[in-house]
């Protein structure tokens, strides 16, 4: 059973190495976070007041009734090939799995099969994780893929034990190419970012960093935003 909370597109992706790209985004539910450091609040369905990142409603369980269930991998692919018959052209459109955090379904056989069909397609596939997760490369087709890894730093409020995974950023970065590390800053806390940054490059293979102003809406990240471009250039 693969959970979605959206399928989208095609729009441009908006961040990471791929940015200005056309793009279809698959969504989905469940996260083993709750980064309740970024402050964002909302409402339950029933009606409780909480604060997550601004994808608490792929990430809270609350709003799981409206997910969508899919048993097989075929009726996802289904509902992307009506939004890529919208916008017909020989460009094979980006796709980019999300959520939440989709590697909770990294060992579910029609996982593997989604991944597995836009790959053999000739798709670019970005799976955007915080790679805190455990996980093997057993198929050379998951060596293609782009891992946009955003570890998760302190500002989030999880422990560092379940945030930073160094087995996985290794294994990710010596199995694929183009995998790249992604970190969330606000302006109050660059210098903290930076140590912690440097704390979890160390032992692992060289790989691009990216800086992304901290923010749920467009006011919030221009105020962290020039800092963290100042950051970014040093």
């Amino acid at each position: 059973m693969l959970e979605i909370n959206e399928i989208f597109g095609p729009t441009i992706q908006g961040e990471g190495k791929l940015v200005g790209t056309p793009s279809i985004f698959i969504r989905f539910g469940k996260c083993n976070f709750k980064c309740e450091g970024f402050a964002v609040e909302y409402e339950t369905p029933s009606g409780v007041k909480k604060c997550a990142c601004d994808s608490y409603y792929a990430v809270d369980t609350e709003f799981k009734d409206t997910w969508t269930k899919y048993k097989s991998y075929d009726e996802i692919v289904n509902e992307v090939d009506v939004l890529l018959s919208k916008h017909p052209n020989n460009y094979k459109i980006d796709i980019v799995i999300t959520g939440g955090e989709p590697l909770l379904y990294w060992n579910k056989e029609e996982f593997q099969k989604l991944l597995k069909h836009y790959i053999e397609n000739e798709h670019k596939v970005t799976i955007e994780t915080n790679a805190s997760l455990n996980l093997n490369f057993e198929f050379d087709y998951q060596k293609k893929i782009l891992f946009s890894m955003s570890v998760k730093l302190s500002n989030s409020l999880e422990p560092l034990k379940k945030r930073v995974n160094k087995e996985t950023l290794t294994k990710i970065l010596t199995n694929t190419k183009e995998s790249y590390l992604k970190f969330v800053i606000g302006k109050d806390f660059l210098n903290d970012a930076k140590t912690e940054i440097n704390s979890i490059l160390e032992d692992i293979p060289k790989c691009e960093v990216y800086l992304m102003p901290l923010g749920d809406t467009a006011d919030e990240i221009n105020k962290n935003c020039e800092e963290v471009i100042n950051m970014a250039i040093e």
